[in-house]
């Protein structure tokens, strides 16, 4: 019996160790995923304002100079 236990809490100080590796992994990941989801935001936004020059642009160029 005594064996027994001894043989139980060994596999629950593993269980515990392995649940303790696992939640820093994904703590890692998840910090990751924001990273990345922060970056693609700001890449969208400097899509958008390179968009918004070239459209910006394009209008300028199309426009007559004021001396015609």
């Amino acid at each position: 019996m005594e064996n027994l236990v001894k043989k139980l809490e060994e596999q629950i100080t593993f269980l515990q160790q392995e649940i303790s590796q696992i939640s820093k992994e994904l703590y890692s990941q998840q910090k990751e995923i924001n990273e990345l989801k922060n970056e693609i935001k700001n890449l969208n936004k400097r899509i958008k304002d390179m968009d918004s020059e070239i459209v910006s642009n394009i209008d300028k160029e199309d426009k007559k100079p004021p001396h015609y």
